[in-house]
């Protein structure tokens, strides 16, 4: 607890605790109908598309986060044209995109600003990085998310369990795919400066795998998901701090440990209901 508070009492500490746990929220949320749809590589892929549109923001000195957004929502459209064309598998697009707009990206560095500590920070993560205006565009555009994916939330559930089903009640499946795409797209752009292109697709990942392990129901998934990501996010950032190590990687680590936890508790309830 005396950790704790020190640790809140520096303002850079603060705004990394609020607009992380914000973006490991609706990453979460975002991340139950991914892994459900089998599009959990898609966060992968638009990170490394974040990396390079905030390459290219910072070596002409524009704002990074407003000017990747829109590149990045652009990217998401892209690879849903891509997978309903069906030329190209979805997982090959992805790695084209996602090796081309990084490669694009360490380019772009290399003959502007040159590999600084700055664009160094959007590969691998900084608390550091989150100026007082990131926080507050990352709540404002955090509540943004969770709100549409509330207000959705039906629509959502129907497709992502059912798209043929849900087509055949009415039900616009290419325009919520878009949107959830969107949404994604969003959430990574908000949490490159904490996690990095690297880690931050782990926030989209691990909660919801987590929390299948021991519910079955869709909406007790995005619960369990939600709070799990918001809880880790806290543990791996109070760690982070008290042992000096990477924000990003101490999170991911946390994760890890509690899919494992989760993991062990399912192959115990599942040996007890054998054995009754």
């Amino acid at each position: 607890m005396t950790m704790l508070m020190e640790m809140l009492s520096y303002p850079f500490m603060v705004r990394a605790v609020i607009g992380g746990a914000l973006v490991a929220l609706c990453a979460a949320l975002l991340g139950v109908s991914l892994v459900l749809k089998r599009y959990s590589m898609i966060g992968d892929g638009l990170s490394h598309v974040s990396f390079g549109a905030l390459s290219l923001a910072v070596a002409f000195g524009w704002s990074p986060l407003w000017a990747s957004i829109p590149l990045v929502v652009l990217a998401a459209f892209f690879l849903l044209r891509i997978r309903a064309g069906g030329k190209v598998k979805s997982d090959a697009a992805i790695a084209i995109i996602s090796a081309s707009s990084l490669a694009a990206g360490v380019i772009v560095t290399s003959l502007t600003t040159g590999l600084t500590t700055d664009v160094g920070s959007y590969m691998f993560g900084s608390i550091l990085a989150m100026s007082r205006e990131d926080v507050v565009l990352s709540c404002v555009l955090s509540l943004v998310v969770m709100g549409l994916f509330l207000f959705f939330y039906n629509k959502v559930f129907a497709v992502t369990f059912d798209e043929n089903f849900a087509q055949a009640t009415g039900v616009n499946v290419e325009r919520y795919n878009v949107l959830i795409a969107v949404l994604t797209a969003v959430t990574i752009v908000l949490g490159m400066r904490m996690m990095g292109a690297m880690l931050i697709s782990s926030l989209i990942i691990f909660p919801p795998l987590t929390a299948m392990r021991i519910f079955k129901s869709f909406r007790g998934v995005v619960l369990c998901s939600g709070v799990l990501a918001v809880v880790c996010f806290l543990i791996g950032i109070t760690l982070s701090y008290g042992l000096s190590t990477p924000a990003g990687a101490s999170v991911v680590i946390v994760n890890l440990a509690a899919f494992l936890l989760f993991f062990l508790a399912e192959k115990l309830l599942g040996r007890r209901n054998k054995t009754n």
